[in-house]
């Protein structure tokens, strides 16, 4: 494993807004960004407040970085080759964080930077849940199965089942739920301390976002061409469904990250389309919305969102796969 602190000056760089003046619905964007990755990133992650953000970049491997756009540390699974990290955490605490490659994790300390377990998996990473302490990471494999991993002693603790490719996960900050997404149409909350199925919530495609609230109260799973539902964990009782429309819906409408505010009342989310959205939890109703800007404005390419954080109550970041990350406020 290799680490090394980053001692220069930050490279920050503020771009300007772009709205194409095409009927798109959404005009506002970031208030400023900067540079995270010149080609862009396969993967992102902030912590709790957005304070720390970990990435996997396309051609420098994995790295810290602070808010104000200061890189702290290069992490790569070895030394002098940079790894291509596919999934990242950050623990709700702030101290730890998880890179994935294709079928191994590191453990890394936020503090010293350096690597504190380094663990092969038995099929491919598509996405890692580290809890609030950092002393469990779950881990969602192409092999039908999420596992959840002891991080101090490296051994698997519990074995979540599905019946195809597990895609996304989370764990709730007080460490009592874990939650499933899979490609069997199915997201499933699970009892951490029993290993048991809580919920199950049926999707009418490939489950491809899962999110859960800090306190665990409240879940959130959304499918492509299917509802995004958001649901109670003690009752499996949805609130309701957030208002998409049924065209969004039959183009395959996708979101690629999810997030609830500390005390659970809203929800962020991100989507491929560089769209990020503000939502009320006990109405559903959008608050606002932001549109990520191009790398470059004149080419028709776009980017996914992969990480959004609350920082305070009318301000958050989100990261774009083009390898910028923003600050988005409210007026």
């Amino acid at each position: 494993m290799y680490s090394t602190q980053i001692r220069r000056h930050r490279t920050c760089l503020i771009i300007g807004l772009v709205t194409a003046l095409c009927g798109c619905e959404v005009s506002k964007g970031p208030s400023s960004s900067f540079e995270i990755a010149s080609k862009g990133t396969y993967s992102a992650s902030y912590d709790a407040t957005g304070q720390h953000l970990v990435i996997g970049s396309i051609y420098h491997g994995g790295s810290l970085w602070d808010k104000r756009g200061e890189r702290l540390f290069n992490w790569n699974h070895k030394a002098k080759e940079a790894s291509v990290i596919i999934a990242t955490s950050i623990s709700h605490n702030g101290k730890w964080a998880a890179t994935a490659e294709k079928s191994a994790f590191a453990i890394w300390s936020l503090e010293s930077g350096q690597a504190t377990a380094y663990v092969a998996t038995p099929g491919d990473v598509l996405d890692i849940a580290l809890s609030a302490n950092g002393n469990l990471l779950l881990v969602g494999l192409t092999n039908n199965a999420a596992l959840l991993y002891q991080t101090r002693t490296q051994r698997v603790v519990r074995t979540f089942q599905h019946r195809n490719t597990v895609r996304t996960v989370a764990l709730s900050a007080d460490g009592r739920f874990a939650l499933t997404g899979s490609e069997d149409r199915t997201a499933i909350l699970w009892d951490v301390n029993s290993g048991k199925s809580l919920v199950t919530k049926e999707h009418e495609d490939d489950v491809q976002q899962v999110a859960i609230s800090d306190n665990g109260e409240l879940a959130m799973s959304a499918a492509q061409y299917d509802k995004a539902i958001v649901w109670r964990t003690n009752t499996g009782k949805e609130l309701g469904q957030l208002p998409l429309g049924a065209q969004r819906l039959a183009r395959g409408t996708r979101f690629t990250a999810a997030r609830f505010s500390a005390d659970g009342n809203r929800l962020l989310t991100g989507q491929p389309n560089r769209l990020v959205q503000l939502w009320d939890v006990n109405s559903l109703k959008l608050l606002d919305k932001w549109e990520l800007p191009k790398r470059n404005a004149w080419k028709p390419t776009s980017a996914s969102v992969q990480a959004v954080a609350f920082t305070s109550k009318n301000s958050f970041h989100a990261v774009g796969s083009n390898g910028f990350a923003h600050k988005l406020t409210r007026d």
